[in-house]
């Protein structure tokens, strides 16, 4: 395996576990820098397989498959964190894994990642683990209703999530019944969060050590997908610093290579970090249209080992997410609605099927004056009904 400082030449190939929209989009930003791709996708006809060169469509545990890839590229990274980490492990001994395996195993895990929040004393919600009814009803006494009881595997989008009710309730709670619905073998209970606003930074951290990050993104969520995203966030300056701060000291904490998006609640003037993810994230759709260098591109920088570009925000942005519930049945909405006007950026994502909830692409709104950029982003989303 090559040493980690080395930097990865333009016209390298470069491997990416995940086929999804992220893939995509971080592919066509390194298409851009001169390099070549290939993919390690198990579900068939991915969004990126087309930008790549080539496609591995075999399971996560196939070890034939995974030797094959891993003798094609020069490095690999990925686009989301539900990849096996026994996959990355078999990876990691015979290429360059950015980020490693370390990273990976912490924030693919909701226990593993609030204890690491909480041994380095990174403010978050108040939570508990729990593995049986017995625990789950110990663990709302300590926190108090309502709470929000989450899996610690393989949640994203609001899954695997269930809002506990608060008191007061009509007879006994059967926290055997609750349990059992829920279905997980081991899950986190956080303690409720009234926050006054979602927001999130994505910091970019190279192999030497660098770090860079990204103007902070205000959010808002619809039934627990995100809906929008404003950059830079309606936040005081200070709180925006303070939020750049804390997710450098925690990408620096864990050793990442690569990006580190950090969810982060707003409440009585302090933030509280929700969640990790060491990679390109939803929240960071904005900067392909409004910062110098966007999330993706910054994403292919790291894992190749180029220097970092200037996140700089040149123009203030709205995104919007455009979900399967925007097309009737096969029917797209018309797009020409959105594009008449200059300021509108429409990117789509070759997923094939439209279904409801599932990300099909996105809109992003620049303008000189941020309260313009909102109301013009609104109004075109209201306006892409199919008749």
């Amino acid at each position: 395996m090559s040493s980690p400082l080395r930097t990865i030449p333009p016209g390298s190939t470069l491997g990416m576990l995940g086929g999804g929209q992220l893939g995509r989009m971080a592919l066509l930003a390194g298409r851009r820098l001169g390099y070549r791709f290939h993919v390690y996708e198990p579900a068939p006809h991915c969004s990126a397989a087309p930008v790549a060169e080539k496609t591995f469509s075999s399971a996560w545990n196939d070890e034939t498959a995974l030797a094959e890839f891993a003798r094609g590229i020069a490095a690999v990274t990925l686009e989301f964190e539900n990849v096996p980490a026994t996959t990355l492990q078999f990876l990691e001994k015979r290429v360059p894994a950015r980020p490693g395996l370390r990273v990976l195993k912490t924030c693919q895990n909701r226990r593993q990642e609030k204890e690491f929040l909480r041994r380095n004393g990174f403010p978050c919600a108040d939570f508990a683990v729990v593995n049986s009814a017995a625990q789950l009803a110990t663990a709302t006494k300590k926190l108090g209703l309502p709470c929000v009881m989450k899996t610690a595997v393989s949640g994203y989008d609001g899954k695997g999530q269930l809002k506990l009710p608060a008191f007061p309730l009509e007879g006994a709670v059967d926290w055997d019944m609750v349990w059992r619905t829920f279905g997980a073998a081991e899950a986190v209970v956080e303690k409720w969060i009234p926050f006054t606003a979602e927001c999130s930074v994505i910091v970019a951290r190279s192999v030497r050590g660098e770090m860079a990050a990204f103007p902070m993104a205000e959010n808002e969520h619809r039934q627990h997908i995100l809906h929008r995203s404003i950059a830079a966030a309606r936040l005081p300056a200070k709180v925006q610093r303070a939020g750049a701060e804390l997710a450098k000291d925690i990408a620096e904490k864990l050793g990442v290579v690569g990006l580190l998006a950090v969810e982060m609640f707003y409440v009585n003037g302090k933030l509280l970090i929700n969640e990790l993810a060491p990679r390109p994230h939803n929240s960071g759709h904005y900067t392909l249209d409004a910062c110098l260098t966007s999330q993706f591109e910054q994403h292919i920088r790291c894992a190749v080992g180029l220097p970092l570009g200037a996140p700089d925000l040149l123009r203030p942005a709205v995104m919007i997410n455009l979900l399967g519930d925007c097309w009737h049945r096969d029917r797209a909405p018309d797009w020409s609605k959105l594009l008449k006007d200059s300021r509108v950026k429409l990117h789509l994502y070759d997923k094939g099927e439209p279904r409801p909830g599932r990300k099909m692409g996105h809109f992003t709104v620049v303008d000189e004056k941020l309260d313009r950029a909102i109301k013009l982003a609104d109004q075109l989303y209201a306006g892409l009904s199919v008749d």
